[in-house]
């Protein structure tokens, strides 16, 4: 009877452990900071500083970003363009984890019409991105999951518009047939998938998809994932928080902004301030294939005008 009682114990330790060994490899956090907009006016480089100080607390994983890292290289301007992604690449190196860059219509440089540079300049669109802060989109392994960062900004009459373009497109079929279609999936862009934002604020009747707002040729993407585990899509742009889950198994989860209102604003250039997030990031945790969420406010007022 006292052999039995002790090979139970012990086939429940073994039990025990390796269950708290599977939880622990399949369990992390990690950090999303969307819409920077680093910039020099409005105490942004001081408030940044705040978000990380507030993240290095937190003992996540990695950073991954969302888009819209400076305040901005759209209109040319090479000193001030090139200054600023060099000291969001300063700032960063004060993070206590890895970091990884995505890249938001704020970083394309010299696309507008006002611009002073054209596509002849080595750094026009996406070339100062490149040039600092390495690939426009790539992938990652992390605790068995498999993390893709993608572009979706392309430029179209010297505007920008949400895309995937096709030289992505096809890269991201190479990449999926690398990964194991059970492998959880995340994806990280700037310009959202789906979003439920122009159905809640409507500035005007919503009668088709707006270009620059959500990725004009999202069914395609998604398409190209069908078969493959999808588990969540990470979004900027909008300033907004939102968490949208499809049929129960992939979540689009919009989060925030640093910035909190553009570019560090009480309001937007509109007027508009009801709609905008308090400045601050999220965390994820990560458990197996469950995610939690939460948004971390990182305290900052915006300043006056």
């Amino acid at each position: 009877m006292k052999k039995t009682l002790i090979v139970i114990c012990c086939s429940l330790l073994v039990t025990l452990t390796r269950a708290q060994t599977v939880s622990e490899e399949d369990s992390f956090s990690f950090i999303f900071m969307t819409d920077i907009h680093y910039q020099l006016e409005r105490g942004a480089s001081e408030a940044f500083q705040i978000a990380i100080d507030t993240a290095n607390t937190l003992d996540a994983d990695f950073v991954l970003t969302g888009g819209d890292l400076i305040y901005d290289a759209l209109r040319g301007n090479f000193d001030r363009s090139d200054s600023l992604f060099r000291m969001y690449k300063e700032a960063v190196k004060g993070l206590n984890m890895p970091i990884y860059h995505c890249i938001g219509n704020h970083e394309l440089f010299g696309i507008y019409k006002e611009s002073d540079v054209d596509e002849t300049h080595p750094d026009y669109k996406y070339g100062m991105f490149e040039r600092h802060l390495g690939d426009t989109y790539y992938s990652f392994d992390h605790k068995g999951w498999h993390f893709i960062v993608l572009n979706s900004i392309e430029e179209k009459d010297q505007r920008y518009i949400g895309l995937i373009n096709a030289p992505q497109m096809e890269w991201l079929k190479e990449d999926l047939a690398k990964v194991d279609p059970a492998t959880p999936i995340a994806i990280a862009l700037h310009i959202p998938l789906i979003s439920g934002y122009k159905q809640i604020y409507p500035r005007k009747p919503v009668t088709e998809v707006p270009n620059e707002l959500w990725v004009y040729n999202r069914k395609e993407v998604l398409g190209v994932l069908k078969g493959h585990n999808l588990k969540l899509v990470l979004q900027g742009h909008l300033h907004w928080i939102e968490d949208i889950n499809v049929q129960g198994n992939t979540r689009f989860i919009t989060g925030g902004s640093i910035a909190g209102r553009p570019s560090w604003r009480r309001v937007d250039d509109r007027g508009n301030g009801e709609y905008y997030n308090e400045e601050g990031f999220m965390i994820l945790k990560v458990n197996g294939e469950e995610i939690s969420w939460e948004y971390i406010d990182i305290g900052w007022e915006a300043k006056l005008e």
